[in-house]
């Protein structure tokens, strides 16, 4: 028996005893399965690298290597040169199957060209030469691989490359021609009827590869770069994104030794990113003294994270400096300022008010650096940084960042004001002012609006605050309010309210300081933390008294009302509701009338007259459809549902739940929807019906979670 057909007999054995096909061998080890077909029946030799992979696989170490040729047939087009000048492997690879088949099959294709792209750090030379090696046996006139140094000071120019191709192809050098045009000529010819696989690694343009495509339909070309190099209209683009959060881990893991939990959070540290793993890894290594928690430690500040992925040999800033270096002097300026940006993501309107350019000029620039893989695009007109490359672009702000954020903290207020009037039309606003030169307005939702701004809104309060916007600060929480009530987001409503109350205290304006303080007690209210938010109506109380606001002192007096209400002091809130209740009466404002008498006929229940309650909520509601403010009919709907409830009118009351219940899923009230289902659930179990009951209450808490029984009466009844 043959050295080649006992290795491949043994391959073929112990695949069976595996149980795994071609197919699924193939799969695992990124060969294609007619060529393992043919290793397996002798047909093709083996190599070193498959060997080594399928023992991995099987389970087998060192029996298939022990198989292998002494002098492996070399099968050649030409008798000459058969090149091989692949990098090794790297080791520890992991989290890459799909990309390792995605590039294989685009190498299958009739093009043969595959172009790997992803941000600095990323992998992407690694990837390419581990696809090599596993296909470099299939090419029986070997590998070429050129570092085309795409990004450098001076990137290797094409007749360069052909040059150094050329001898590596056998061509003595006085028979190199010196015109570029023969060079490529020549080049191209020595090509002609080869079968070989060129790897151009650290691409800088399309226009650095295209003369050293071959002609030779046999030959095919693996090229990385840190842009998408779109030109290349025939080839196969493969964007490599940072590690799967698991992978990272496990190459945490394997160089450090760290177990589950440690690894994954270095690996989180690191932003995924193959190189910062490993240069942290290495840097565990150079330091004895170290433990995996002070390497932690290191790399959990923020601002100095950069500094710490520097090996000596290997920096991750340096990587990102030369994805940095092919931008232009707009470009580099937009992505300094894009870091001012605290939030996660942003559109190109709030980029455009960062840049104090044209909308479309902004969209021209983003476009550019998302194709150099310094931004990333999580949706189709939204923009974010990769962590680690916010952190070095926030290492070089432009000149002029103070003015920018100016501009981006008053497009944001102004943004969110025109969103909140959708919100609450009715609402009283103070007149702000804009700055000339924000892009112009565009028609927007403004629930939708809320729900995908907020967090980047929070983040800009907060910021604003940090860096002496304070009206600015102030302004941005004024306006969250209204959507922070619909939407129940009690954290980040305290957390914008707090800022925005020093920064009021710092801007000097008391109007501001009593406002943002109530809004601060209605979140602390809707929290059920009732005496955190009876300190803060007192406090703006004695603030609206001090500057002569009636209607802000009725309204921090309606607002203590409801606090006395669900602690069950039912006269005490009843006598403030009616105070407050005069004043908006006598100022004709519709809105805070029917808004205080609601609250009236909550308190009307706790205090056992019902039926009066139910009265007063239906005369409110018709006042909120006249007004069509929905959030606040669906929440007069429940009141009404509540009181029929304790005048035990149960199909009265199920009638008004119901129509709470849709009238809170129109205007995305999650909140009003659950107490609606929870108040239907109350109903059914009120008549014995707990089948009925119990699959309301599943619905509320499907819908919203946990209502909390000291502001929510369903739920306390619920309870009972």
């Amino acid at each position: 028996m043959s050295e080649r057909a006992t290795f491949g007999a043994e391959l073929r054995r112990l695949r069976r005893a595996a149980g795994l096909s071609l197919t699924e061998l193939a799969d695992r080890v990124h060969y294609s399965k007619g060529y393992l077909s043919k290793v397996e029946t002798g047909l093709t030799t083996p190599n070193a690298a498959l060997a080594t992979l399928c023992e991995a696989e099987l389970g087998a170490p060192g029996v298939l290597t022990a198989l292998l040729p002494r002098e492996p047939a070399r099968r050649r087009t030409r008798p000459d040169v058969r090149p091989s000048g692949l990098p090794p492997a790297t080791a520890d690879f992991t989290g890459r199957a799909a990309e390792l088949r995605a590039v294989r099959d685009a190498l299958e294709t009739e093009a043969g060209v595959c172009v790997v792209s992803g941000m600095g750090g990323v992998g992407k030379t690694a990837l390419a030469v581990r696809c090599a090696h596993r296909l470099e046996a299939a090419f029986a006139d070997g590998c070429l691989f050129v570092d085309l140094h795409g990004h450098a000071d001076a990137p290797v120019p094409a007749a360069a490359v052909h040059d150094r191709l050329l001898r590596v192809l056998g061509v003595p050098a006085e028979r190199i021609p010196a015109d570029p045009d023969d060079r490529a000529a020549l080049y191209r010819s020595r090509l002609r009827g080869r079968s070989l696989l060129l790897v151009l690694d650290n691409a800088g343009s399309a226009a650095q590869v295209r003369p050293l495509l071959p002609a030779e339909p046999k030959c095919r070309v693996l090229v990385t770069a840190r842009s998408r190099l779109s030109a290349l209209d025939d080839a196969r683009h493969v964007s490599l994104d940072v590690l799967p959060a698991g992978a990272a881990a496990e190459l945490v893991s394997a160089l450090t030794g760290a177990g589950e939990a440690d690894a994954a959070r270095v690996a989180d540290r690191c932003g995924r990113l193959p190189l910062a793993i490993r240069i942290a890894a290495a840097r565990l290594r150079a330091h004895p003294a170290w433990d995996l928690a002070e390497l932690d430690r290191r790399l959990a500040g923020e601002t100095g994270r950069l500094s710490e992925l520097d090996d000596g040999e290997r920096s991750l800033s340096a990587a990102f400096r030369l994805s940095a270096r092919q931008l232009g002097a707009a470009e580099a300026r937009l992505f300094g300022l894009l870091a001012l940006h605290p939030g996660s993501d942003l559109d190109v309107l709030a980029a455009s008010a960062l840049a104090g350019l044209p909308p479309r000029e902004t969209d021209r620039l983003l476009d550019r650096l998302h194709d150099a893989y310094l931004i990333t695009q999580p949706a189709t007109d939204r923009y974010g940084f990769h962590d680690l490359l916010r952190a070095f672009a926030a290492g070089s702000p432009p000149a002029d960042g103070e003015q920018a954020f100016g501009r981006l903290a008053a497009f944001a207020v102004r943004e969110a004001e025109r969103a909140d009037r959708e919100l609450a039309p009715q609402r009283y606003r103070p007149e702000l002012g804009y700055p000339a030169g924000l892009p112009e307005p565009a028609p927007l939702d403004g629930v939708a609006w809320f729900r995908a701004e907020w967090p980047n809104l929070v983040a800009l309060c907060r910021r604003a605050g940090e860096l002496g916007e304070h009206d600015r600060c102030w302004q941005l929480a004024f306006f969250l309010r209204s959507y922070f009530f619909l939407a129940k987001l009690w954290d980040p409503w305290i957390a914008t309210h707090r800022w925005a109350r020093a920064a009021a205290e710092a801007a000097g304006d008391r109007w501001a300081l009593a406002i943002t303080t109530a809004n601060l007690g209605v979140a602390l209210v809707d929290r059920g933390d009732l005496d955190g938010a009876s300190e803060c109506y007192g406090d703006a109380l004695r603030e609206y008294r001090a500057i002569g606001d009636r209607h802000g002192e009725a309204t921090a007096l309606a607002h203590q009302a409801w606090a006395d209400h669900y602690r069950g002091e039912h006269t005490a809130a009843l006598r403030s509701f009616r105070t407050a209740l005069e004043f908006y009466e006598q100022t004709g404002n519709d809105r805070n009338t029917a808004i205080t008498n609601r609250g009236i006929a909550l308190v009307l229940v706790g205090l056992g007259d019902a039926a009066e309650a139910a009265e007063l909520a239906t005369g409110t509601l018709a006042v909120f459809d006249d007004l069509d403010l929905g959030l606040d009919a669906a929440m007069a709907l429940n009141c009404l549902g509540w009181a029929r409830f304790h005048t035990g009118e149960h199909d009265l009351a199920a009638a008004a739940y119901r129509e709470a219940a849709a009238r809170a899923e129109a205007c995305d009230s999650s909140h009003e929807a659950a107490r609606a289902y929870t108040g239907l659930g109350n109903v059914a179990a009120a008549r014995g019906v707990r089948e009925e009951a119990a699959g309301f209450w599943a619905q509320a808490d499907e819908i919203h979670p946990d209502l909390d029984p000291v502001v929510v009466g369903e739920a306390r009844a619920r309870r009972a």
